[in-house]
């Protein structure tokens, strides 16, 4: 049987956006004193909810992501989301190739996701079926929001399939007792060495290429 649902990851599985996301991030934060490297961004930050991310910087670096910051970093954020903004190349053709069920969930704030979507023309593949870290009380790598797409879904979270660039979002599918695809063809995957961090987590395949999605979830039914 395919599966039952296809849960997707949007930065850096549809929306080729964490490499602008980390630039803007770091700048920010730069500016309010506290300088890190690419590597280590995308080592603590890649696909996990802002929640987490504050966590660690508070833990680990002794900043407070305040107000200020937040909104400052939101600002130009999605001021290039507007005008640099791409769609992982061949996403849309895979998803409409798919011809199952499928659904969003983010570590992201819903408005985010949105914009993301439509500023790439992803949205009517989606909507309304849009899930955010927002919405559970643990973001990934909890496995908290993939089981509510799943139970808003009906959908058992073992006929779940997860579409994850992220070690926290392989981890979360894991935890949920679902299988996963590991995608590391987005812009960010050298620099965040993404291929071998994914191979740790051995998801059921690995694909750098949104071609190939259809036959491989074909091969898990």
């Amino acid at each position: 049987m395919p599966p039952g649902l296809v849960i997707f990851d949007c930065d850096g599985v549809l929306v080729d956006s964490e490499t602008i996301s980390l630039s803007v991030m770091l700048s920010v934060l730069a500016e309010a004193g506290c300088v890190l490297t690419v590597q280590e961004g995308y080592a603590h930050f890649l696909g996990k909810s802002l929640g987490s991310v504050g966590e660690w910087l508070k833990r680990e670096r002794g900043v407070t992501l305040t107000d200020a910051l937040l909104a400052e970093m939101r600002h130009r954020l999605l001021s290039r989301f507007e005008a640099d903004l791409q769609p992982i190349p061949g996403v849309a053709e895979a998803i409409t190739a798919l011809d199952l069920p499928v659904c969003v969930a983010s570590s992201s704030q819903p408005d985010r996701i949105r914009l993301s979507l439509r500023v790439t023309g992803l949205l009517p593949l989606f909507e309304p079926q849009i899930f955010s870290a927002t919405m559970v009380a643990n973001g990934k790598p909890a496995p908290d929001l993939f089981l509510l797409a799943a139970r808003t879904l009906g959908v058992d979270p073992a006929d779940c399939v997860v579409i994850e660039d992220s070690p926290a979002g392989l981890t979360a599918a894991r935890a949920a007792g679902m299988r996963a695809v590991g995608f590391v063809g987005g812009a960010h995957a050298e620099p965040a060495n993404l291929r071998l961090e994914v191979e740790k987590l051995a998801p059921e395949s690995i694909i750098d290429t949104m071609a190939d999605l259809p036959a491989v979830l074909r091969g898990l039914g």
